[in-house]
This record gives structure tokens, C-alpha cells and sequence, in this order.
């Protein structure tokens, strides 16, 4: 079982006594979604510690920023969200370690959890329940078979399946290394002639928790490209004259001027 110790050398910015209040309710929830070989958990906290801030953040900051405001009907993207009522945008913004967003995801992880988050949407952030959301989206999305694996190849395909693509990943990558030292954690074997295969989108099982529709809805930012700084023309030095201009009263060569 993971101790507060371990906890506090893969997460050091969590304050001792948050990390105390938390560390029962994040060992509740690995244990009930079977998180708990030393492979599993490096992967799980890893990228617990990134989409969190290392738990500084169990929600969504609401502005609400222009972003935030089509989370509301009526918009392509609330009705992706399950979002159908007035005020459902902040009701149901994000929340917990592995934020799940909209009424349709707090309705069905609610559901799987038995328990009411349409009711009662805040209480996804509580420790008690956004680490259980956390372990159930884990486990649905498959990514415990992927850990077994403990290469860097399935610990991409991880980050992939969690955030769509590969957003802070480096960062992500920071803290899975310092979790394996900590947990002992070593390195899969990999099979001789090529390396195993790791389940792509194909293989991926269809389980989202809302981040995937807004990421999805949202527009891209085009990359401007910079403009390549005109080059300055090389001006060649102008060639010294060879004719020496005469003044009046100067001897020619070999004379001496008169006084």
C-alpha cells in the first residue's frame, strides 16, 4: 500500500497536511479499482500528479471564460456535455484529479459509483469520491493493463488515452521516473525481434469523462508563421581612387617646392 512517504517524494509540493487528509481516500480508491502493484501506481500518480498540479486543483477554475460559456445550451458542445439546462456550464464544470465535466458524465460515473452527483455535483470534488471517479475512469479506459507493461511506449499510450494527445508530457514523464524509483518499479520485458505491441486508438475502449468533447469543439490556434527577417544587401567597398588630385603650387615628382 502506498505510504505518505512514497506519496510525498513523487508529489513533494503537497503540503504534509493535505497529503495526510488525502492519502486515505486516494488508498481507498486504488485499492478498489486493483491499483496497487508497484507498476500500476507509478502510472496512476504520475499523471495524477500532472492533471492535478500534484492536487492543488480537485476543479475547474470558472471564469468563465469564453471557452467555459459554451458549456452552456444552447451550443453543439453542451449538448455533447449533457448540459440542458440553464446554469448546467458551472453546475457541472470539472472536477476531481482526473476532471469529469457535464451532466451526462456526472449522471453516468454517478450511476457506475452509486451515488448522486446530479443531485449533488460538488461532492465530486471531495476526496471521499474524486479519487474512487478517478480509479473508476482508470480502469475503464484500460490503463491498468498498459502499466503492467512499464515501458515508455505504453506509459505514452497512457498519457494519450487520458488527454487525447500528448499535452505535458515531459512533465508527466518527470514524475512517472521519480515514481518508479520510489515504488521499485522495473522495467517490462520486451520481446526478442521486436517490441510488443501497444493498443492504439483501435483498442481503445470507449469510455469519456467530457474533457474529450470540449477538446474536441474547441478551436484550434492556426500557427502564424514568422515572417524571415530580410536580409540586408552586402554593399561592396567602393575602390580607392589611384589619380591624386594636384593642388596649385605643388612640384611634380622628384622637385623640390620653392619658397
Amino acid at each position: 500500500m502506498l505510504t505518505a512517504e512514497q506519496l510525498q517524494s513523487i508529489m513533494p509540493a503537497v503540503p504534509a497536511k493535505r497529503r495526510d487528509a488525502l492519502l486515505p481516500f486516494l488508498q481507498a480508491g486504488m485499492t478498489e479499482f486493483a491499483i496497487e502493484a508497484p507498476a500500476r501506481m507509478a502510472a496512476f500518480l504520475a499523471q495524477l500528479a500532472h492533471e492535478s498540479g500534484q492536487f492543488r486543483f480537485m476543479e475547474e477554475i470558472w471564469g468563465p471564460t469564453p471557452a467555459q460559456r459554451r458549456y452552456e445550451p444552447v451550443s453543439t458542445l453542451a449538448t455533447n456535455l449533457g448540459n440542458s439546462e440553464v446554469g448546467d456550464g458551472k453546475r457541472f464544470k470539472g472536477r476531481g484529479p482526473i476532471q469529469i465535466t457535464g451532466r451526462a458524465n456526472y449522471r453516468r460515473f454517478g450511476g457506475l459509483l452509486g451515488t448522486d452527483l446530479v443531485a449533488d455535483p460538488a461532492r465530486a470534488a471531495l476526496p471521499e469520491l474524486a479519487f474512487r471517479i478517478a480509479g473508476l475512469f482508470w480502469s475503464k479506459k484500460g490503463l491498468n493493463e498498459l502499466a503492467d507493461r512499464a515501458t515508455p511506449d505504453a506509459f505514452r499510450e497512457i498519457t494519450r488515452r487520458i488527454n487525447g494527445g500528448f499535452n505535458g508530457l515531459e512533465d508527466r514523464q518527470k514524475f512517472y521516473a521519480v515514481a518508479r524509483r520510489v515504488l521499485g518499479v522495473v522495467e517490462g520485458p520486451i520481446t526478442r525481434g521486436a517490441e510488443r505491441h501497444v493498443p492504439g486508438a483501435a483498442d481503445e475502449p470507449t469510455f469519456e469523462r467530457g474533457q474529450e468533447a470540449i477538446r474536441r469543439q474547441m478551436p484550434r490556434r492556426r500557427k502564424t508563421k514568422k515572417k524571415p527577417a530580410a536580409r540586408k544587401a552586402k554593399t561592396k567597398p567602393r575602390a580607392k581612387s589611384r589619380t591624386k588630385s594636384r593642388t596649385k603650387g605643388s612640384a611634380k615628382s622628384g622637385t623640390k617646392r620653392r619658397n
